[in-house]
């Protein structure tokens, strides 16, 4: 190795491309390389801990990499980027390495300033990495993380996926719709769990409580799972309030409507939705064998309870009405406000 005790840090808010690219050729001249994580309490758009495994698990492969998280108390950015801040970061970063920092990596964009001669030499050689070899910046991935997907590790995809929800009555051409878009966005989706354990029931008439805790339960999981294959944005069939609503139509134990509310509740506040569409009862009702009658013979009327319990939830949605077409057309416009485009 060329050297003993590397630095390179900064805020990684996010990790991009251009940051493991430097990382690995760091890693690849220094027997310990030290990535320094700054990081201060309400300045930050992610938080420290996302940041931290992102590049753990990054870098698992690279055993000479070793992670340091360092605060500082600035309150902004400008704050930041004054001679005490760095002169502190420096003195902290020296004292949590705790031994002599031989080489000190950062970005071409410091080229010139002297802002890191000034800190770390003579005891430290500082190397600049050319910014231009991976041209993003976190800034640029922070302002608008879709147009810049490709430069996005596969490790914080899951967080920066958008998320579209597609809630409504049942036949409304949810999962029709659902599974158009995501080959549209040549992404994936997320189906509707509760048509599995309606199925293994027998039907909805047949379903229990543990079902629809099961339905909560694994359409979560579901959703975090896809989310970090997705490329951009995930669709999802039906959420949380959706089976809240199923919850108070098929029990009548007060008991379970009771445990089923307060999962789904907290399953819906954990969730957050880029967007929301309902799609509306104007469409042929199609029965397949498992649908509920009654909703059959009062689509409006349930549709409205399920809008009131988003509603509730504080979850704000747009109505999508018209043929299929119509509405698939319509979700794209509302997707496209989101940053997000197709190619049909």
């Amino acid at each position: 190795m060329r050297y003993k005790t590397g630095m390179y840090g900064g805020s990684f808010d996010p990790l991009h491309l251009g940051h493991l690219s430097d990382i690995i050729k760091a890693a690849s001249v220094c027997e310990e390389l030290y990535i320094v994580i700054s990081w201060c309490e309400g300045r930050e758009s992610t938080p420290k801990e996302l940041r931290y495994r992102w590049i753990l698990n990054s870098t698992r492969h690279l055993p000479n990499v070793k992670i340091l998280l360092i605060e500082d108390k600035a309150v902004s950015k400008e704050e930041y980027n004054t001679d005490y801040y760095w002169e502190k970061g420096a003195m902290d970063i020296k004292s949590a390495i705790g031994k002599p920092i031989d080489v000190v990596f950062c970005g071409s964009d410091y080229l010139g300033t002297n802002r890191f001669e000034s800190l770390y030499c003579p005891e430290s050689q500082v190397i600049y990495f050319d910014r231009e070899e991976v041209p993003i910046s976190s800034t640029e991935i922070r302002t608008w993380s879709s147009a810049h997907w490709d430069y996005i590790p596969d490790v914080c995809k899951d967080y920066y996926a958008r998320k579209v929800l597609v809630v409504g009555g049942e036949s409304t051409g949810k999962s029709t719709l659902v599974q158009n878009l995501a080959l549209a966005y040549n992404t994936n989706y997320v189906s509707e769990y509760g048509r599995i354990t309606s199925d293994y029931a027998g039907g909805e008439d047949f379903m229990m409580a543990e079902d629809l805790y099961e339905n909560l339960l694994r359409q979560r999981l579901q959703i975090m799972d896809a989310a970090r294959k997705s490329n951009r944005v995930l669709f999802v069939d039906t959420d949380a309030v959706t089976t809240l609503f199923y919850s108070r139509l098929l029990l009548t134990n007060p008991k379970e409507i009771e445990i089923c509310e307060k999962m789904a509740t907290a399953i819906s506040d954990m969730t957050q939705w880029d967007l929301v569409l309902f799609l509306e009862p104007d469409v042929e009702f199609i029965q397949d064998g498992t649908r509920n009658k009654k909703i059959h013979e009062d689509r409006e009327r349930y549709s409205q309870q399920i809008k009131q319990a988003l509603a509730q939830n504080n979850i704000t949605y747009h109505c999508v009405s018209g043929d299929y077409l119509e509405r698939f057309e319509t979700a794209k416009k509302l997707i496209a406000e989101l940053g997000i485009t197709t190619q049909f």
